[in-house]
């Protein structure tokens, strides 16, 4: 009987590690963005100990086939076995951590209470890590199309072409957060920003993975596309990504 109801309560899963924090003096508790159960919290028994192969399945950023047990508050992860391990490379690069972190932490905030698009963010997100750990583009701009395209699947997709309130065609010379973009003379609130028209095309580029356009921009231009960025992402979901502040742009 014991048995049959530990199996009925364990489940098998793939997960992105996206944060740990300390429990007791060997374990861990784990945040799972798992690719078909959302967002999970679970206990990863004695993996702080040096010798724990275990843990070093678990740590942030890496992928991993795991096995869990629901529990009463916190489900239970009894094996994991390494997908890719993505953790390694970007710890050891500055540029790289930052923008995983705040990819996480993002990815987070917006799956902790939304099973809806939980695995298209699974996916979303462990594309842009692998991106981020290959270096196959610079770490800030990986990052600021992986944030557009995270709060677009969570229903706040931004247009930086037409005006986001009343679609006049653009391109257009202003951008208002609060609206959802770029707006026309007729709908732009007081204080919108005035990007100029470069920046308006790597905000499109980045939204789309035009990755011939991305690579091409400017620095001056990527930062500026990376300060409203993160006013849009941060208006929408309402919370302050506190890894943001982190990240360090080119030429900054």
């Amino acid at each position: 009987m014991a048995r049959s109801t530990f199996a009925s309560r364990s489940y098998s899963d793939d997960a992105v590690v996206l944060r740990t924090y300390k429990l007791g003096e060997a374990d861990r508790i784990v945040i799972l963005l798992t690719a078909e159960h959302g967002q999970v919290r679970a206990v990863a028994k004695g993996v702080r100990r040096t010798t724990s192969r275990f843990g070093a399945r678990l740590e942030p950023f890496n992928v991993a086939q795991v096995q869990l047990v629901h529990g009463r508050t916190l489900d239970i992860v009894s094996q994991a076995v390494g997908r890719r391990s993505y953790g390694e490379r970007i710890v050891a690069d500055y540029d790289r951590y930052t923008a995983a972190a705040a990819m996480a932490e993002t990815a987070e905030k917006l799956t902790a209470d939304d099973y809806d698009t939980a695995a298209q963010h699974y996916r979303l997100l462990t594309g842009a890590l692998s991106a981020v750990a290959r270096g196959l583009h610079e770490p800030g701009r990986i990052l600021d199309s992986y944030l557009l395209r995270a709060v677009s699947l969570a229903g706040w997709s931004p247009s930086f072409v037409d005006c986001a309130r009343c679609g006049a065609p653009g391109p257009h010379r202003s951008f208002s957060a609060a609206v959802g973009g770029a707006v026309c003379p007729q709908c732009r609130p007081p204080g919108s920003a005035a990007p100029d028209a470069a920046t308006f095309v790597l905000l499109d580029g980045l939204l789309r993975g035009d990755w011939t356009v991305v690579d091409a921009a400017h620095p001056r231009t990527a930062r500026a596309a990376a300060g409203l960025v993160a006013a849009y992402v941060q208006w929408h979901m309402e919370r302050t990504v506190r890894s943001l502040a982190l990240v360090e742009r080119a030429g900054d």
